[in-house]
């Protein structure tokens, strides 16, 4: 399944010419094993028939590990199509189950409230403009149902202060916190050491959030 897509601006286009011109081993956010993930992903407690998306999931091999453990409704949103290509490329016919979303996740139109987990790796770090990161929240809010979880992972305040040629907001608990604001609660936090192809070390702040149940009326 693939939804429309949706013109970018000079973004995608710099996303598009990185996934063009590398192997997705040679970027520098690459993981053989999205363990991380995974292990936030098992903590929530989802049925396998839940609805999950990955922003920014490119060419991650994070689908693979999640058809692989039985998760039936999986979608992937990044901004290259030339991302999303490799990862269905590898998938072969398994890619047919996984909803493709070429778009960018700020101009993204989710259908309200249709997933039950939100999981970013390294996509909310690159929005350094505060505008922009209140619109992220607005787009999470809208595409998440109730109680649903969010997994976020972003460089920590030790982490790198660019990549990919472009500055990062880099983040803590704190400021994650403040970010997604009152409607959702902290549920796991974690600090994890990333090594680079190139074997450098990038500090990751990684965060798990339950959104809140809906208010009742008195």
């Amino acid at each position: 399944m693939k939804n429309p897509r949706i013109e970018m601006s000079g973004t995608a286009t710099h996303w598009q010419n990185v996934w063009t011109a590398k192997q997705p081993e040679e970027v520098s956010w690459h993981q053989d094993d999205p363990a991380p993930s995974l292990a936030m992903i098992a903590a929530a407690g989802l049925r396998r028939d839940a609805a999950i998306i990955d922003v920014g999931g490119g060419a991650s091999v994070l689908v693979d590990r999640l058809l692989e453990r039985g998760y039936v409704h999986v979608a992937v949103l990044d901004i290259a199509e030339a991302a999303l290509g490799q990862a269905a490329e590898r998938l072969g016919p398994l890619g047919d189950d996984v909803t493709w979303i070429e778009a960018d996740v700020l101009a993204w139109r989710p259908v309200p409230g249709l997933f039950d987990l939100w999981h970013d790796r390294a996509v909310l770090h690159f929005l350094t403009d505060p505008g922009d990161q209140a619109r992220y929240v607005e787009q999470m809010k809208a595409a998440l149902g109730p109680e649903a979880t969010v997994i976020l992972a972003t460089f920590a305040p030790e982490g790198p202060e660019t990549c990919s040629g472009l500055p990062v907001r880099r983040h803590d608990v704190a400021s994650l916190c403040a970010l997604l604001g009152p409607e959702f609660r902290l549920v796991e936090e974690t600090r994890q050491d990333h090594v680079t192809p190139a074997g450098k070390v990038q500090a990751f702040q990684w965060v798990r959030f339950i959104r809140n149940p809906p208010s009742r009326p008195d």
